[in-house]
């Protein structure tokens, strides 16, 4: 899949996100024998695919869900009334080293900061990783160091997009796991489920520590469809084989363009 090709969505540079996968996603979802009243993305991170959903009428509405405090600030500003604050703020904000400090300690000050303060750290640490340890770029792509990532024109015009389909789009901030409890028994109900992976997700996420087998166990219990992605790991297909939950493999290019392939996980039949 050539990336660039993908309408891009969401105003993160998220690690692990699913830009690649958005036209595997879209021909699943039109092969369904109906449009699914709600999309759920349980760990929603980047939200790519929730957001290309809603955007592109694959259900009737999106619900994004997502623990990790930080970036569930940000999906609560964008769908809130802060969300052309927010837009401005960045259209505005001239990135430098003394500027970024000052936006990161307000970011305490407010939700809306705290989703500022997010967005900005993550344009600016190397690979978009949120994860505590998470270094500044120096470098950068032609030596533009802090600002290689920062685009705030395009930034703006996406959080402004988003909230022009706020009516099609809901945040839930909480644990997947408590959704997937809730809303499991809804055959209306398609799910992409993209958790922390197995060998990656603490490294890259502040809320990686997942208990993968009680995932399985609710995924197999599930009455609507479902995707599972998960890095291809012998305990991942292992899980798999005893839920009884058909696996395949989906190439896809790594940020150094190369080439790996990613578990996709369904139901038999």
């Amino acid at each position: 899949v050539n990336v660039a090709s993908v309408p891009q969505r969401s105003p993160f540079r998220y690690p692990g996100g699913k830009t690649w996968f958005v036209p595997e996603f879209r021909a699943w979802m039109r092969r369904l024998p109906s449009k699914p009243q709600l999309l759920i993305e349980p760990f929603a991170g980047g939200a790519i695919i929730g957001l290309s959903s809603a955007f592109e009428d694959l259900a009737e509405r999106s619900l994004l869900v997502e623990l990790d405090p930080d970036v569930a600030a940000v999906w609560h500003t964008l769908l809130s009334d802060d969300n052309s604050w927010l837009a401005e703020t960045i259209l505005h904000f001239e990135l430098t080293p003394q500027n970024l400090t000052a936006a990161l300690e307000a970011a305490s000050c407010s939700t809306k900061h705290r989703a500022w303060a997010t967005l900005l750290r993550n344009r600016v640490v190397h690979g978009g990783i949120l994860a505590p340890g998470s270094g500044l770029i120096r470098r950068g792509e032609n030596g533009r160091g802090l600002a290689s990532r920062w685009y705030p024109e395009t930034l703006s015009r996406r959080i402004r997009a988003i909230y022009a389909m706020r009516h099609r789009i809901a945040f839930r901030q909480g644990d997947a796991f408590a959704v997937l409890d809730e809303l499991g028994h809804r055959p209306d109900v398609a799910w992409f489920i993209d958790p922390p992976y197995h060998r990656a997700g603490r490294r890259l996420y502040t809320c990686h520590r997942i208990d993968h087998e009680a995932l399985f166990a609710r995924v197999a219990r599930l009455r609507g469809p479902f995707l599972l992605t998960y890095d291809d790991a012998p305990e991942i297909r292992g899980l798999a084989s005893r839920h009884s939950l058909a696996t395949r493999l989906v190439p896809m290019k790594t940020t150094h363009h190369r080439q790996k392939y990613e578990l996709v996980i369904e139901a038999r039949g």
